[in-house]
């Protein structure tokens, strides 16, 4: 009789662990839906943005007209390694910036404004 009652409470407990996992299961779904909707809509078009202004960062010429994330707009007179020198205004002052601090390339985007066109 005791085997009986051991052998009905040990099939109640299978069940019941293979019920909580397929509970965690059903809960854990929409969690992880949540993050990969997250990841394409938010991650991943970041890291392109990301990208994309790196590499326009780093094909800076000397002469390309370019503005910083401060708003200075100047054109590129030298650059080194990671420093630009720009010229800002009528009066030609040289400014020394990070090239990180580069915010968009102007002469750039007259070119690509010029071949839609």
């Amino acid at each position: 009789m005791n085997f009986m009652f051991l052998a009905a409470s040990t099939a109640a407990s299978d069940q019941q662990a293979s019920g909580g996992w397929l509970a965690l299961l059903v809960q854990l779904l929409p969690l992880a839906l949540i993050f990969v909707v997250f990841y394409f809509l938010l991650i991943r078009p970041q890291k392109k943005r990301d990208k994309e202004t790196q590499n326009m960062r780093n094909n800076i010429q000397v002469g390309d007209e370019i503005v910083t994330a401060g708003g200075i707009i100047g054109r590129v007179v030298s650059i080194k390694e990671d420093n630009v020198v720009i010229e800002t205004g009528n009066d030609r002052s040289k400014v020394r910036i990070k090239r990180w601090a580069i915010q968009s390339n102007e002469t750039v985007h007259d070119d690509v404004e010029m071949d839609v066109k």
